[in-house]
């Protein structure tokens, strides 16, 4: 499992032996969110200093830093079958990166450690991860983005109340759907694994926040939940059934 910590650092956990393995550092800002790549040794971060930072916990280094944000980068998530990293930020946009290249090569400790050294150097990022797409149309921060499995889709939540849906091809990617429903911030957003349903959390309701579901092809909430949950900061839902987990401050509660 990985961690995040208002330390600044991140921590990769074996959850069966209830101990930290190792912590990463670098960071020098506030780190919003992390993930696992889901087959090469990586993990992503997204962090306050506007960057995006690829890690080969293997090496235990920084093997790429990905530059564009011009503010608070809230979360980075890698595709689950292909080289792209789609990153949102509250300068408005959300940007899918080109991560192929960072694939092609074998690299080594000592080879990180240079790596690390050039990036620095370089103000306007590194050839490893290129911007794709930059989507615009949101009107206020964009707080988290997320690939569709199977489909050519981006869901997005953002401080302007609306969830958008995003289609990309080879050439571009282009806005095709807003959802409204939510009186106040999304702050988070995801696709089921298997049904046609968006599922969003939001600062609704003098700050206690419920979970909406919507379904695909019409613009208007098909549920919402109506148990409400005071500072939820993520939902997740099962791969076959539709039992939804909301983290809070409290407890984790299954739907």
């Amino acid at each position: 499992m990985v961690f995040v910590g208002d330390d600044y650092s991140i921590k990769v956990w074996n959850y069966k032996l209830h101990r930290c393995l190792f912590t990463l550092l670098g960071h020098l800002e506030y780190i919003r969110a992390v993930q696992f790549h889901h087959e090469s040794p990586w993990i992503c971060s997204a962090r306050d200093d506007q960057t995006i930072r690829i890690w080969n916990w293997q090496s235990r280094t920084c093997i790429t830093v990905l530059t564009g944000h011009v503010h608070y980068v809230m979360c980075a998530v890698f595709h689950p079958k292909e080289d792209l990293v789609v990153s949102a930020s509250l300068d408005q946009t959300i940007r899918v990166w080109d991560i192929g290249a960072l694939r092609k090569k074998t690299v080594s400790p000592a080879d990180d450690s240079l790596r690390l050294s050039e990036m620095s150097s370089d103000m306007f990022g590194c050839v490893d991860a290129v911007v794709k797409y930059v989507l615009e149309g949101h009107e206020r921060g964009v707080n988290w983005a997320l690939f569709y499995p199977t489909l050519p889709l981006i869901v997005s939540g953002t401080d302007d109340r609306q969830i958008k849906l995003w289609r990309m091809n080879d050439m571009k990617a282009w806005e095709v759907e807003t959802l409204r429903g939510h009186t106040n911030t999304v702050s988070c957003v995801m696709f089921h694994a298997k049904h046609d349903i968006i599922v969003s959390n939001s600062e609704d309701k003098k700050m206690n926040l419920i979970v909406a579901v919507f379904k695909l092809e019409r613009e208007r909430n098909a549920f919402s939940v109506l148990q409400e949950f005071e500072k939820v900061t993520g939902v997740t839902a099962t791969a076959s059934r539709l039992n939804f987990a909301v983290r809070h401050r409290m407890s984790s509660t299954t739907i």
